[in-house]
């Protein structure tokens, strides 16, 4: 029998070597780009290149993810990041600094995350037993947190004392490593339809993806559910710092406060999640957790205490695991592993535009109403949500264990 206690830990550590990589680079681009240019459009172009790319192709790579072997596909991105950006880093050591460059590098990375995110979705099932996702999915969650506190303090402490380039380099050798792990450690079956003749065209697959959505009521109810709530999250994801400036004080300390928690609250959400498991109806540990961010949420626009805001802002992060990690656990377990790849790369399209969106009515509305009103009221509208889910039957039965 396959040892897939090992194989998990190879991925996850692969994975995380990467990732770390990434972001490190992520936020060096992001922190030269302020500083070099102190520019709000700028920037805004730099996040749109970001993400833009993940919304057209994540549909398709979710075909790739079912058609095509998931393991190769995750290598196959992690080269592409690498290559990449080991052109970026000749070119600026070379003197060609445009900002362009950084633009289209991230347009790039952004596809290569595009085809990634499917492939790891619907490959983890490949690996670990259906008892033991739940486990697997929260200590994965928690090590992307953990990622997400470290890298920002890394990437500028290396800043502070080398070249960007010199980070460029170092995304390129975690990309490698990561790479060569897969390549040469991890042995896992390719999925059945991978080992299949492909007989019909891209288009048709994808068609049959969307035809599997709409003709399966619970798959199509909960990403209706996941669009709305990711457009109401847009305020306290993207718009705090902003109201902290505001109305506690523009300091740095504070800024990288509320990150910190925020992370911190993360991590421990997926501690909880990977060690409890949650409710035995996974719908029931969304319900709860959606709860706990909309009360946040409303707690944030009316907190006047700083440290105090802080302990909700935590709290608020530890939910996000307890309602990503049932919610994925929910899809890995319920659909056919045919279309797993095809569904996961929808979701990836739905999370990575709906908050965007979001911000594009929000953003706005800050300049002429207090963010606190809008959290106050964006907080509301996710419990009245949640209340619906809890009343949804179908989402409630196929939450059952």
């Amino acid at each position: 029998m396959r040892n897939w206690k090992k194989d998990i830990v190879l991925f996850l550590a692969s994975q995380t070597i990467s990732l770390f990589g990434s972001s490190l680079v992520q936020y060096a681009i992001m922190w030269y780009i302020t500083l070099e240019t102190q520019s709000g459009v700028m920037m805004t172009i730099f996040i749109i290149c970001g993400f833009v790319p993940t919304f057209f192709l994540a549909p398709f790579a979710g075909v790739w993810a079912d058609r095509y072997n998931r393991k190769l596909i995750i290598i196959l991105s992690d080269s592409i990041i690498a290559g990449v950006t080991l052109i970026l880093a000749i070119l600026f050591l070379m003197g060609y600094k445009e900002y362009w460059l950084l633009f289209a590098i991230s347009a790039i990375r952004g596809l290569s995350s595009a085809v990634q995110m499917p492939a790891v979705g619907a490959f983890l099932p490949q690996i670990v037993p259906e008892a033991s996702l739940m486990k697997v999915n929260g200590i994965n969650s928690s090590i992307q947190s953990g990622i997400m506190l470290l890298s920002p303090v890394a990437s500028g402490a290396l800043l502070s004392v080398a070249s960007i380039e010199l980070i460029f380099f170092v995304d390129v050798f975690t990309a490698a490593i990561a790479v060569l792990t897969l390549l040469l450690f991890l042995r896992v079956p390719v999925h059945a339809k991978a080992l299949e003749k492909q007989t019909t065209s891209y288009y048709h697959d994808l068609s049959e993806g969307f035809h599997y959505i709409k003709n399966h009521q619970y798959v199509r109810k909960f990403f209706l559910f996941c669009g709305l709530f990711f457009v109401l999250v847009s305020p306290v994801a993207f718009l705090t710092p902003l109201q902290v400036a505001r109305s506690f004080g523009d300091d740095v300390w504070r800024l990288t406060a509320i990150e910190v928690t925020f992370s911190v609250g993360m991590m421990a959400g997926g501690i909880v999640m990977a060690s409890w498991g949650g409710f035995r109806n996974k719908v029931h540990t969304m319900i709860l957790a959606c709860l706990i961010m909309g009360a946040g949420t409303v707690a944030l626009g009316v907190i006047p205490i700083f440290w105090l805001y802080n302990v909700v802002m935590a709290v608020v992060g530890m939910a996000m695991p307890m309602m990503n990690t049932p919610s994925t656990v929910l899809l890995q377990q319920k659909v056919e592993g045919e279309f797993l790849g095809r569904v996961f790369g929808v979701l990836s399209m739905i999370s990575s535009s709906m908050m965007p969106l979001g911000m594009l009515v929000f953003g706005p509305l800050s300049d002429f109403i207090q963010i606190e009103w809008m959290l106050i009221g964006t907080g509301i509208l996710m419990i009245v949500e949640t209340v619906f889910l809890l009343g949804n039957k179908v989402l409630i039965e196929i939450g059952r264990s």
